[in-house]
């Protein structure tokens, strides 16, 4: 990986010395965490403690964009994470080393996460390579992928056209059909600005003719997959206030390996929220919904599912909350919301210029009950103090408790989750 990191930032150097200074900006920046953290009765109790960690990583991320006019750049990104201590990084010497599995995934320390050209042509405007993009607020996908977006561009509306490689069976795959292994995912999501409100409209569709070997679904018995996603998202700006609404509807059919009937999928996710000033506070709330299947014996799946790429953060202990998630407490779906509903309030001050406190109440249930007949995955609080240590660089110190319901666990032994984290970090 050190030779992938001199090939990259050599490719830089030749591309800027070879354009005259006057055609060519040279644009870095970069994104430096490390954080501590400790996870405690993440099971529910405190005997097994197989879901306790306490543990300190490092993520570095480092852009190089060469800017060759308004219409055309080259954009990339480098990150390696480590965890203190680990054998690919983190320990004695601290020397990166990995490698690639047998299904391409690179487990080296160090991992090209964008690396795309992004350049306009009349109305439409072309980012093709590998490349971030969120939909529906991350619910269905916010994350990097390999592919091409198109968007074309006039007066107030955007509509880009998406398409993602999410599995290449020719060079992954072996035995025969091997193209008919592939994974695609494409999608159409235009964005309407009107005076204070934004709607994003959304289709997207995930097909394979065999995707009984993508990691995603390898094991659920699947051939043939087509789903399908359509909805929306509404944003409003009411002048101290925001409000938002998401409704996402799922539809589609899964074909088992070897023939047999067609499971056919039905589900849906609702979601709802807003901010505002208070005085000197500022008050936020939201409430999601994300069907779960009533039944697994029949052929109707009717639990919302997104196969790859989705993450929506909110509580800290049963959903990641974008700072401190590392995991999730037991038998919630964490940040791919699934047969799951959720309500938060919160609020947030600044009592002087360097420092910013925030206090969440978060209650969250399972969408069905489980198989002992239980929903209440419990109330979690959430105090979160940021402070600007000096400029760019400022520390984040969470304290979060989950008061467990019989959903996360319920049995001998039963103890609350909870979570202490810090969090150095600056950007450049």
């Amino acid at each position: 990986m050190r030779k992938l990191f001199v090939a990259f930032l050599t490719l830089g150097l030749v591309v800027a010395l070879a354009m005259p200074a006057s055609a060519l900006e040279n644009i870095f920046g970069g994104y430096w965490r490390t954080r501590a953290m400790s996870m405690t009765n993440y099971t529910g109790e405190d005997k097994t403690e197989l879901g306790d960690a306490t543990l300190v990583d490092t993520r570095t991320r480092l852009y190089y964009t060469a800017k060759f006019s308004d219409n055309f750049k080259f954009v990339n990104k480098l990150e390696w994470d480590v965890i203190w201590g680990d054998t690919i990084g983190g320990d004695i010497g601290a020397d990166g080393g990995g490698s690639y599995d047998n299904l391409g995934t690179n487990t080296s320390i160090i991992k090209v996460k964008n690396s795309y050209a992004d350049f306009v042509i009349g109305p439409i405007e072309t980012k093709i390579g590998l490349q971030p993009t969120v939909l529906a607020r991350g619910f269905m996908f916010d994350d990097d992928f390999a592919g091409l977006i198109l968007s074309y561009s006039k007066d107030n509306i955007t509509v880009p056209f998406i398409w993602m490689k999410a599995y290449e069976g020719y060079w992954l795959s072996s035995g025969p059909d091997t193209n008919d292994k592939d994974v695609d995912i494409y999608g159409l999501a235009p964005v309407v600005k009107l005076d204070k409100i934004t709607v994003n409209p959304y289709f997207v569709w995930v097909t394979s003719s065999d995707a009984s070997v993508w990691p995603s679904t390898a094991g659920l018995g699947v051939e043939k997959l087509n789903v399908y996603y359509l909805g929306a998202d509404v944003d409003a700006n009411l002048g101290k206030a925001n409000v938002w609404f998401t409704g996402i509807y799922e539809f589609g059919s899964a074909d088992p390996i070897g023939g047999g009937d067609s499971t056919d999928i039905s589900s849906y996710l609702v979601g709802v929220g807003g901010d505002a000033e208070v005085g000197p506070a500022g008050v936020h709330g939201q409430f999601f919904y994300a069907s779960g299947d009533d039944d697994a014996t029949d052929n109707d799946y009717k639990a919302f599912y997104v196969p790859r790429g989705q993450s929506y953060d909110w509580a800290p202990i049963m959903g990641g909350n974008g700072i401190f998630d590392y995991n999730n407490s037991a038998n919630s779906p964490g940040p791919t919301p699934t047969d799951v509903m959720a309500f938060n309030i919160g609020a947030s001050m600044k009592p002087m210029d360097k420092l910013e406190v925030g206090l969440d109440l978060w209650y969250a249930a399972l969408a069905e009950d489980n198989a002992n007949g239980d929903k209440d995955l419990g109330t979690e609080v959430d105090l979160l103090v940021t402070y600007n240590l000096i400029e760019n660089m400022k520390v984040d110190v969470l304290a979060g408790y989950l008061f467990a319901g019989d959903a996360t666990y319920k049995g001998d032994n039963d103890a609350d989750p909870y979570l202490l984290g810090a969090q150095f970090s600056f950007g450049f």
